[in-house]
């Protein structure tokens, strides 16, 4: 009996232990939390949009606005971006909007169809007070919300620059059941970063290309590595991804604003789908006047070729003032 109880206890202890270290991280890292939203605050402008914040970051002062929309699980796109924008703002206005559960911008439990996702972008253009039209620059998953505002408010936008951008023709083809497999995928990542554990992963940010390719000072790394902690595969994120099919249906059934500019700037490919190059081209070869370029680099092609994209939009922008 007394050998019974004796292996109880171990049994219980060796189970406990694990609670409580977890519950020590998880205390640890909702301190730590707060101790960085204190260091390292918005650097941008905070507007309440539909019942929750959202962060609009700007710089420079031309007389054309470039709005920057990261595409789906970028943690922190007001910093994601900087390799693009800082060889632009000398001679444009640029602004980064944060949607909902990116960067600074509050989670929000609000739905994440393409209507809702667009007119939370331009109210929080609005708000901050900025003024179209526009010339968009979206990543990856932004693509759509970009050919959808040109779709639904043709005089606000004066041309579309992809980075990388993705097309409604790419997410039909992956279909429904993809795309919802993959937000369940995002929503246990959340459950990972919100547990607490990703603090013991670190690799997992610090080989983001906007910290790899040299652009952020010391100070904005670690600002960078805050607002992961805060903003990586959030809740918000996963429901983009459950609305991505039925988004790309919506965005397709309108037809292409094929009279809007565009200039897209393609990656390889091999961080995406295969195929991604001629599903993208595909798409756009009947627009007015579209441009494209082929790069040799992964997804991030505005962390990884930022030279090559500022100097290709510049002369693109002005063209479209001849």
């Amino acid at each position: 009996m007394r050998l019974r109880r004796r292996i109880l206890r171990i049994i219980l202890f060796l189970l406990a232990v694990p609670v409580i270290l977890c519950g020590a991280l998880y205390g640890f890292h909702k301190i730590s939390l707060w101790a960085e939203s204190r260091k390292y605050p918005p650097v941008g402008k905070m507007v309440e949009v539909n019942g929750h914040q959202m962060h609009v970051y700007a710089e420079g002062n031309g007389n054309e606005t470039l709005v920057f929309l990261s595409g789906s699980g970028t943690a922190a796109p007001a910093l994601d971006f900087k390799a693009l924008y800082s060889r632009l703002s000398d001679q444009y206005h640029i602004v980064v909007v944060e949607r909902a559960g990116y960067g600074f911008s509050e989670t929000a439990d609000v739905p994440r169809d393409i209507d809702t996702v667009l007119e939370e972008t331009r109210s929080a253009l609005t708000l901050s007070g900025e003024n179209g039209p526009y010339i968009l620059f979206p990543h990856s998953l932004s693509g759509i919300e970009a050919l959808y505002w040109g779709q639904k408010y043709p005089d606000e936008v004066k041309a579309i620059i992809g980075l990388d951008a993705a097309v409604p023709t790419l997410y039909l083809s992956w279909g429904k059941q993809l795309l919802e497999d993959t937000a369940d995928h995002m929503k246990l990542l959340s459950f990972f970063y919100r547990s607490g554990l990703v603090r013991l992963q670190p690799e997992i940010y610090n080989t983001d290309p906007a910290m790899t390719m040299d652009v952020l000072s010391d100070e904005e790394k670690a600002m960078y590595r805050a607002v992961v902690m805060r903003s990586f595969m959030t809740g918000s994120m996963a429901d983009e991804a459950r609305s991505c099919y039925d988004n790309a249906v919506n965005v397709d059934s309108l037809g292409k604003p094929v009279k809007i500019p565009v200039y897209y700037f393609i990656s390889d490919g091999s961080q995406v789908a295969p195929g991604w190059r001629d599903t993208v081209t595909d798409y756009i070869s009947s627009f007015e006047n579209a441009h494209y370029m082929f790069l040799d680099c992964g997804h991030y092609v505005h962390d990884e070729m930022p030279d090559v994209i500022a100097g290709e939009s510049i002369n693109f922008m002005k063209s479209l003032t001849k």
